[in-house]
């Protein structure tokens, strides 16, 4: 009986095909993220509208230069004796989309445009700052240990009992007493600066007790050890072998902080302690609207929708990246 060898294509056909984790695994973190991410739907949807959001915040002076109307231009000849709106839905028209607002006679669309203007660069620099104050806090306290992880934690307790909002309210007035007098006109980057350091001295420790744990774990291991063996200086052990590992918990707190620092901005203008006229804000548009439920529902309908789309987007798209971080489901 004579033997006929296999033909080579046949084996080629019959060899089994690469498994996906195996592919996976021969990706990057970076590349395994991005392929987690195109393949998530609400992660797609909710990055493009985050995207957009942020582009019509950078590009809100050549939208104003396109609409044609300034964020303090005034309509008061298309307002009533009373102050109300001309038209039906708060005078939505062809010149004016999202319609005026009462009483002042304001283009309410252009508000709302440097409006979202305003609550993200609040949200991302304060996002940037306690992620930032929180990595390093975290990772110099969780690697050095003994009495400067004690004093850290002190200090960490301690910002964490304080009540955030009574601190606010109580600071903010004799922080501008400080530097202005009771009768001078407090500039609109003088709040923005005030309302970001409050947000940091305040918002850094949840990311240093992160950032703290993630190191305790990390500084026993043998990359770390042969870093120490090898006589590398402790900025190196921190900066060039910790943090890298690091990456994936803090994109996680920054991406998912951007959304409360946009609600926590909101919450102290519409409080009064928040971003001060002229400068356009949604909380002191809402707060203003209130007055105008019932007679001018369009009023508060468009700065709170805005409102709603800037937060959800922006926290969709932190849970999904999470989601994709998550070592665990690299493999899926």
């Amino acid at each position: 009986m004579s033997v006929v060898p296999l033909d080579a294509e046949r084996v080629e056909q019959d060899d089994p095909p690469a498994r996906d984790d195996e592919a996976i695994a021969a990706r990057s973190l970076g590349q395994a993220v991005w392929r987690r991410l195109r393949r998530d739907r609400t992660a797609l949807v909710s990055g493009i509208v985050s995207a957009l959001l942020i582009a019509v915040a950078l590009a809100a002076p050549l939208i104003e230069l396109g609409y044609g109307v300034d964020p303090q231009d005034s309509f008061k000849g298309d307002l009533d004796r009373y102050g109300m709106p001309y038209g039906v839905a708060g005078g939505i028209s062809g010149a004016h989309w999202f319609g005026i607002e009462p009483g002042l006679g304001r283009d309410l669309f252009i508000q709302m445009v440097y409006g979202m203007r305003t609550s993200l660069g609040i949200a991302f620099a304060a996002a940037i700052v306690t992620t930032t104050l929180g990595v390093l806090t975290g990772i110099v306290s969780g690697y050095l240990g003994g009495w400067v992880d004690g004093i850290i934690n002190w200090i960490t307790d301690v910002a964490l009992a304080l009540p955030f909002l009574i601190f606010t309210l109580a600071l903010i007035r004799p922080l501008e007493l400080a530097f202005y007098g009771p009768r001078e006109a407090v500039p609109g980057w003088f709040r923005v600066i005030v309302l970001i350091s409050l947000f940091a001295a305040f918002g850094w420790t949840a990311t240093a007790r992160l950032v703290r744990g993630q190191v305790l774990s990390l500084r026993e291991r043998e990359f770390i050890e042969a870093a120490r063996a090898t006589g590398a200086r402790t900025s190196r052990i921190l900066f060039k072998e910790l943090l890298p590992n690091l990456w994936a918990p803090i994109i996680v707190v920054f991406s998912l902080s951007i959304p409360a620092y946009i609600t926590s901005e909101a919450a102290l203008s519409f409080l009064g302690i928040g971003m001060l006229e002229p400068t356009p804000d949604f909380g002191r548009t809402i707060f203003r609207s209130l007055n105008y439920l019932q007679t001018d529902p369009a009023y508060v309908f468009f700065p709170g929708i805005t409102i709603f789309m800037l937060v959800l987007a922006f926290n969709l798209f932190g849970d999904a990246v999470r989601d994709a971080l998550d070592p665990k489901s690299m493999t899926r």
